[in-house]
């Protein structure tokens, strides 16, 4: 089974992608990331435990407010949901003090999303999938692109369209808010660099979402059919069968996607040596 990676950066179009995969005539099963994200912290988790213990102290409207509809101890008594434009505002930027506290988030919510989508991919493999899709804004920065047989990058070439995007989809965002926001997910731009660096062969396909819905779903069945030729339904269905061989395919598929990483940085540190 071909695990792909799909990845962007905010308002670029990602979640638009990810909606055209699941549906027909494609219908891959998604692993949502941002959604799994959401249920590893909800009130009860140890997630939740752990934000509400490091952040609460120092953020008084960490939690939703209590009103009508919220009471104290929350609506099944396991605590009053995230705020998350509040914790958002916490860990969003590029301050030192932002940067130090999204660490500890992140530390909390990825192994708890890794665990969970890692269980979601053998369940799509067991059901005889011809691919399965992994949906995360931080692919490259979390090194899950090294577990994918084909990494997808959403972006778009000029950055104001990406902000007049966010602002339009989130109007309550100031625009300090939504510089933000983008610049906490990375350059788009650089990230589908990165892509194309993967090499040919269905490993790493760019779609530009520059334009209209139209054009976009035209990017997307040129890319499918392009991962298809690299990677063949009769080869996954002959892993299916052979999980063995699939085993020693993922393996190697991780090696090799170590090998580009490596390689990657090794030309960044040159570059920036140039400077």
């Amino acid at each position: 089974m071909l695990i792909i990676g799909l990845t962007g950066s905010i308002a670029t179009g990602k979640s638009t992608v990810s909606s055209l995969l699941s549906s027909p005539p494609y219908s891959l099963p998604v692993v949502d990331a941002d959604l799994l994200a959401r249920k590893v912290v909800e009130p009860g988790t140890a997630g939740y435990n752990a934000i509400v213990k490091h952040f609460g102290p120092t953020t008084p409207d960490l939690l939703v407010p209590v009103g009508p509809d919220m009471p104290e101890n929350g609506p099944d008594g396991k605590g009053r949901p995230l705020n998350r434009p509040a914790l958002g505002r916490r860990v969003f930027g590029n301050d030192p003090d932002r940067k130090k506290d999204r660490e500890v988030l992140n530390g909390i919510v990825h192994p708890a999303v890794r665990k969970a989508m890692a269980w979601e991919v053998v369940k799509a493999y067991v059901k005889g999938y011809w691919a399965v899709v992994l949906d995360v804004p931080l692919l490259f920065e979390g090194g899950l692109d090294r577990f994918c047989g084909s990494v997808m990058v959403v972006a778009v070439r000029d950055p104001e369209v990406q902000m007049r995007r966010l602002r339009a989809r989130d109007p309550h965002l100031t625009p300090e808010d939504a510089e933000n926001r983008v610049r906490s997910q990375g350059d788009v731009r650089e990230k589908a660099r990165r892509c194309q660096d993967r090499g040919g062969k269905g490993r790493g396909v760019v779609i530009w979402n520059d334009n209209g819905k139209e054009e976009l779903a035209m990017e997307v069945k040129k890319a499918v059919a392009e991962l298809e030729r690299a990677s063949p339904r009769w080869w996954n269905t002959l892993l299916l069968l052979c999980p063995p061989l699939a085993v020693v395919t993922g393996a190697w598929r991780f090696w090799e996607n170590v090998r580009i990483n490596r390689r990657w940085q090794e030309g960044e540190m040159k570059e920036r040596a140039k400077l």
